[in-house]
């Protein structure tokens, strides 16, 4: 009998999704127990020749559909899938023989449980600086939750590992293919607002694989901004921006200062975003990490920030809704 249903959606990534596979393979958790969907999302790669003549033992459902994006290709996965519990994965994470027994080692006597684990770095596996800020605010929130500094909420949910029962999913209508970022931030608000528990578990550990071009970094910093406002305004969640607001106050001087003076400003800030992009890159080169952390901290944060300042109307609505947080903080 299924009792998981593995979700993993795809998009030309075939030599790093025979990667995962092969570790899914190797799992503890019995084979019989669990299926694998993997989701091509208009691959062109040879992704679904691959896995059409895939010899494996694993119970595989290869599933072909137009490029639609992850919200969509998931929500494909879940509507196949017969396992009682979804385990969500990425392309590019490659799980630990024991991922799936972790997984379900904590959805035992919870089935409200929604499981989070953690994609770390793999060792010497090299990436570009900003991949590298990435993973190191990744590891931050890990070892936070780890220490209980703080309990995991839905903005620690990431979709390439994290667990939940199928019937969860369904209840709240699935992932919103609207969304192109953030979609999996999107559907753990709704979860929570159903009141289910969420939960991390340091030892299911995915090794996250992760390519990212700069521009696409930058960009997905620019969307998650938008797309915390269309939540805070069009998708119920109404204390997301005070939220937002108040942790722009926390932030590091130099990012205060940095938005204050760049936002709503296109030229300078391209012109001093290109060459924070350098120095970055320089400093990384030199092993001057924490230099290079800095700065990609520096670049994000401005372009997300003007994400939520575009989104709302312009410079003048964001200081005046960063106002209002300070007025009823």
């Amino acid at each position: 009998m299924i009792k998981v249903s593995v979700v993993l959606p795809t998009y030309n990534r075939i030599e790093r999704l025979k990667s995962v596979l092969k570790a899914l393979e190797n799992q503890s958790y019995p084979i019989e127990a669990f299926e694998v969907l993997v989701v091509s999302d208009g691959s062109t790669d040879g992704t679904n020749k691959y896995l059409a003549n895939l010899e494996t033992p694993l119970i595989l459902l290869p599933i072909d559909q137009q490029n639609q994006g992850p919200a969509a290709a998931r929500n494909n996965g879940v509507a196949k899938a017969s396992g009682e519990y979804i385990l969500f994965i990425d392309d590019d994470v490659v799980p630990i023989p024991t991922f799936i027994d972790e997984h379900m080692k904590v959805h035992q006597g919870n089935g409200s449980q929604v499981v989070i684990g953690p994609m770390i770095t793999p060792d010497n596996y090299e990436m570009s600086p900003w991949v590298n800020y990435e993973q190191t605010m990744l590891v931050k929130q890990y070892q936070a939750m780890e220490n209980g500094d703080w309990a995991p909420t839905a903005r620690q949910f990431y979709t390439g590992n994290t667990s939940l029962k199928r019937k969860h999913i369904i209840e709240v209508g699935g992932f919103d293919p609207a969304f192109r970022r953030a979609e999996d931030l999107e559907l753990a608000y709704r979860l929570n607002d159903k009141g289910l528990h969420f939960a991390f578990n340091s030892q299911a550990v995915g090794f996250h694989f992760a390519e990212r071009s700069f521009e696409s970094w930058s960009t997905i910093a620019y969307t998650y901004g938008r797309n915390d406002v269309i939540f805070n305004t069009q998708k119920g969640q109404q204390w997301l921006l005070p939220q937002v607001f108040r942790e722009f106050l926390q932030r590091h001087l130099f990012i205060q200062i940095l938005t204050w003076l760049l936002l709503d400003r296109p030229r300078l800030s391209h012109l001093l975003i290109a060459q924070m992009k350098s120095n970055v890159e320089r400093a990384y080169s030199r092993n001057k990490h924490r230099l290079a952390i800095m700065l990609c901290s520096g670049i994000y944060n401005l372009k997300y920030y003007q994400g939520i300042s575009d989104e709302l109307g312009g410079r003048k609505a964001f200081f005046r809704a960063l106002r209002q947080a300070v007025k009823f903080n």
